[in-house]
């Protein structure tokens, strides 16, 4: 079981094992570094690259931040959300490629979870709300490794969640001793994200093993809760967990405020269901 995991460790710490990310990735991540770089340079960074350039803008006007469309340059984006939020979009960008074509419902629910983690943020007023939707959209990225990499294994995991009806996370952990949250913490490093997105990806499963990221950690955990107790995509099983104690009290929620949120979901999760079909019809006539 132990070769197991070491096994799995070494795909996801083989970056040339990974979906293909774009050279200028790297280069953004160094001008960032750059207090003296403009936003104007770092546009023209991910600008050079027109297909990328096209889904980071796509991501930007979805559902999940607000912006609706109004957001048509680089640039723009660049300024209201951060270069961090540019960055993990642009390098997800090639894994949502094939979450839409190959797992539509767990793209789903990864957007489910986005847009209630920003309604959540919200009505909290929280601070840095774009990169607390980046990092619920993010949060099950483990998964598409699991799937992209380990093929035969995740059809073995299927079948497992299916007989013993447990949740995938679960399962995860009986046959490969890691889980798609661990997964996805090695995946954020080798990407080097910050650990504010890192931190809710590795944690959304047990908040209380937070630290400086608890408060964004456990608004994802909710998210996550409300998007599949919601039936809006589907992210590997039918098992709807509690809401943890500490994430309830980190926020300081009440039972009130749940009750607008869910209700505020119900109708964002509509667009987002509209989001998700207009981008599948035009990957279909892509192909």
């Amino acid at each position: 079981m132990r070769d197991r995991r070491t096994e799995i460790i070494r795909i996801i710490k083989d970056t040339r094992s990974l979906p293909t990310l774009p050279g200028i990735i790297t280069k953004l991540s160094s001008l960032a570094d750059d207090g003296k770089v403009s936003v104007d340079e770092m546009a023209r960074v991910v600008t050079s690259d027109q297909v990328l350039s096209a889904k980071v803008l796509k991501l930007v006007n979805s559902p999940f931040y607000g912006f609706s469309g109004r957001i048509s340059t680089v640039s723009k984006a660049l300024i209201l959300l951060g270069v961090n939020v540019v960055k993990s979009l642009a390098i997800s960008s090639s894994i949502f490629d094939i979450m839409e074509k190959n797992i539509v419902g767990l793209w789903e629910h990864s957007l489910g979870a986005a847009v209630a983690a920003n309604i959540i943020a919200r009505e909290l007023n929280l601070p840095e709300r774009e990169e607390i939707s980046t990092a619920a959209l993010l949060h099950d990225i483990g998964k598409v490794i699991i799937k992209l990499k380990l093929e035969e294994d995740y059809d073995h995991l299927v079948n497992v969640i299916k007989e013993k009806e447990l949740p995938m996370i679960d399962c995860e952990r009986e046959l490969f001793n890691i889980d798609h949250a661990e997964i996805g913490e090695w995946l954020g490093k080798s990407w080097l994200l910050p650990e504010k997105l890192i931190e809710p990806i590795a944690c959304h499963h047990h908040v209380e093993k937070s630290n400086a990221q608890r408060a964004k950690t456990a608004v994802v955990h909710i998210a996550d809760v409300l998007t599949k107790a919601s039936g809006f995509g589907f992210s590997g099983d039918d098992f709807v967990p509690h809401i943890q104690k500490v994430a309830w009290e980190k926020l300081g929620l009440t039972h009130l405020m749940l009750k607008e949120i869910v209700e505020e979901l119900e109708d964002n999760l509509i667009e987002a269901k509209n989001f998700s079909m207009d981008i599948q019809s035009k990957s279909g006539q892509q192909t």
